[in-house]
């Protein structure tokens, strides 16, 4: 605010040297603004879980996991759009690893719009929790895009699992891998997790410091878009 010269006017800095102008007093000439980006230069993409698990209801509360991570994703990705930096989201389950789905909800050349908010809201949750190959998915989508910065930022409720895997280390280590894989290709991997066990297997998957365990789990809206500034 207050420049000579801008791209739109400053509408009250504007009246109030009209004001002074009419009293006779000298007017302010800054009555512009002019707008510059920070230097952000970031792409994003939100992988949400959408394993059968989602549809428990939280304790306390009327709302199911699957409820909260909608309307925690609707408000990030209300800030996102205000920041003006390019972003995805995606979902996904499996049924073994011949039937891993990747749901598209937003694509990086959509806005936040009406489209995207029917297709947030008409999220199921079924089967399991295939987590590395929906990564490597993901990472796939992040690579294609020029920015600087690239984070996929992951939402789940508990810690990889299918139907067809015996050895719960296995996917773990999977997953793992498929963190370490997004790395080398420049890409940030974050995981903010439902589940209160999560201090168990989390930090082996994704690193010491590139995870977030949300122990009240109503409190997700809130905590989403601030983690979300935070990174």
């Amino acid at each position: 605010r207050y420049q000579e010269e801008g791209s739109e006017l400053d509408l009250d800095v504007a009246l109030r040297s009209l004001i002074d102008f009419k009293s006779g007093a000298t007017p302010d000439p800054r009555i512009n603004m002019s707008h510059k980006t920070s230097g952000r230069n970031i792409a994003v993409l939100l992988l949400l879980d959408l394993s059968a698990s989602l549809k428990e209801k939280v304790a306390g509360s009327d709302q199911t996991l699957l409820e909260l991570s909608q309307e925690a994703v609707s408000l990030l990705a209300w800030a996102i759009e205000k920041l003006g930096d390019p972003f995805a989201i995606a979902g996904f389950h499996s049924n073994t690893r011949h039937d891993v789905r990747y749901l598209h909800i937003k694509g990086y050349s959509e806005h936040w719009n009406d489209d995207v908010k029917a297709r947030l809201a008409a999220m199921q949750a079924g089967y399991s929790t295939r987590m590395g190959a929906a990564m490597r998915h993901a990472t796939h989508y992040l690579k294609l895009q020029k920015s600087a910065k690239k984070l996929l930022l992951v939402i789940t409720d508990g810690e990889p699992a299918d139907v067809d895997v015996r050895d719960p280390q296995y996917l773990r280590h999977d997953t793992k891998k498929a963190v370490e894989e997004a790395g080398r290709s420049g890409i940030l991997t974050y995981c903010m997790s439902l589940d209160p066990r999560a201090d168990q297997y989390v930090s082996r998957i994704f690193g010491e410091r590139n995870y977030l365990v949300v122990d009240h789990v109503e409190r997700l809206p809130e905590k989403l878009p601030i983690l979300y500034a935070g990174l």
